[in-house]
């Protein structure tokens, strides 16, 4: 266990430094002035907005070498200094926090909502396979893990809340704001996990071992629960932890949408604005992320499959 987790606690490190400098890299080979555009983001855009980018450029160090800008960087990072926005002056590290908190609870809800979803619907669809609710399954699968995300909101806000009028298009604060979002994702998230869950339960239904369990007498529901779901679970906990990338890349396009305040929402405005501690703070945080889900899953399917601990 203890080498498995400063492996992971080597692997965050690369990931950190790694999409740290691609962040760097990228904000500085972007088309534009980024003096003038977080002069214009801090100030507004007037008949003086060429004089306050000069002084913008001076106190931020733009001018200096690109080499000096990154090493500087560095050392930041090595000290756990995400820096200042440029744009609200803010500590980025608590302006993370504040967004992030947002956004992990729209991530859990949208992760919630697809486990009651998905994995249910591919329990009896593999119980059954060919049977109507496979079919089904299958069909619904297929259309919503099509639908981009932003068109599935736009498809969503235009039924529950300006046809129907039950939720409201946008904003923070309640479980009603955040329904549409987390349901945006979440059907994402429960089309492919369906299908995994009920090739996996499909597969297990054929096994000898559970077709021994029915042969002793036990009562269906017990045969599922004790024999079934345990050994279904493993790939669907490895699947869903390959989907945080959809999650993470829904997010963006969703709190965008629905003018939700998450991390994904300032990362948009952060690069409009050129508010590069802002991006890069907010890319490094995605990363970690990753490795961080990477590691929960690791665990989770230590836990469920014993064989793999020994292995490893």
């Amino acid at each position: 266990m203890r080498n498995f987790l400063l492996a992971r606690l080597l692997q965050a490190g690369l990931v950190a430094i790694v999409v740290g400098a691609l962040c760097f890299v990228l904000m500085r080979v972007l088309p534009g002035d980024a003096a003038m555009r977080i002069a214009a983001g801090r100030y507004g855009p007037d008949a003086r907005i060429a004089e306050a980018a000069e002084k913008v450029r001076l106190e931020l160090g733009l001018d200096r070498p690109l080499a000096a800008q990154f090493l500087e960087w560095l050392g930041s990072l090595l000290r756990l200094d995400l820096g200042h926005s440029l744009v609200t002056g803010s500590p980025v590290v608590h302006e993370l926090k504040v967004q992030l908190g947002a956004s992990v609870w729209l991530a859990a809800s949208a992760l919630a909502l697809s486990l009651l979803i998905g994995p249910v619907i591919g329990l009896f669809s593999g119980l059954k396979a060919g049977g109507a609710i496979d079919r089904l399954g299958l069909a619904g699968a297929a259309i919503f893990r099509a639908i981009p995300p932003f068109v599935l909101g736009l498809m969503l806000m235009l039924v529950f809340s300006k046809q129907l009028g039950w939720l409201p298009p946008a904003g923070f604060g309640s479980p009603r704001e955040m329904l549409l979002p987390a349901l945006t994702l979440a059907l994402g998230l429960a089309a492919m996990s369906s299908r995994v869950m009920r090739n996996s339960v499909a597969a297990v239904a054929k096994a000898p071992y559970f077709a021994f369990a029915r042969y002793k007498g036990l009562p269906e529901s017990v045969v599922v629960l004790r024999h079934g779901l345990r050994n279904a679970a493993i790939p669907v906990v490895s699947y869903t932890g390959l989907q945080a990338v959809y999650l993470v890349e829904g997010v963006v396009v969703v709190e965008s949408l629905f003018a939700y305040p998450g991390i994904g929402h300032a990362l948009v405005h952060a690069v409009v604005e050129r508010d590069i501690p802002m991006v890069q703070g907010t890319a490094l945080l995605m990363g970690l992320m990753f490795v961080v889900i990477a590691t929960i899953v690791d665990l989770l399917t230590q836990w469920l499959d014993p064989r793999v601990r020994r292995t490893a």
